[in-house]
């Protein structure tokens, strides 16, 4: 599910807007990831991380699937600036990008690089 988002407070000094504003889902860590256009990110999926993933420019295809169902296809998605998506544990997922993008990564796990390891099963591009 992808949530646009849009400023809710607009004046001459600019404005504000609420990426997240939730009490279920912890977050730890927030990353900046600047991806070049064209090219892919991702691959895996994560044991108890969720990570909400917004698009500050640009665009990507995200894709999506539960991986303890059998034989489901992908969902895909062309997230794009100013939109939201959550990315929940067990789930994998893969990005491509259509255009130069950057993305601000909100995640429950701290993002370490043991931790990170610890929590990630990788796949190659044309598994799962």
């Amino acid at each position: 599910k992808v949530k646009s988002i849009t400023p809710e407070f607009i004046d001459s000094r600019g404005y504000i807007t609420r990426i997240i504003d939730q009490k279920e889902i912890p977050i730890r860590s927030i990353l900046i990831i600047t991806s070049k256009k064209l090219s892919k990110r991702a691959f895996h999926y994560h044991k108890k991380d969720f990570h909400f993933v917004y698009c500050l420019s640009g665009k990507m295809k995200y894709s999506e699937k539960d991986i303890r169902k059998k034989k489901v296809k992908w969902d895909e998605i062309i997230l794009k600036t100013g939109e939201l998506v959550l990315t929940k544990p067990m789930i994998a997922h893969k990005m491509e990008f259509i255009e130069d993008t950057v993305l601000l990564v909100f995640t429950t796990e701290t993002r370490d690089q043991v931790s990170y390891e610890r929590d990630t099963i990788r796949f190659p591009e044309d598994k799962i």
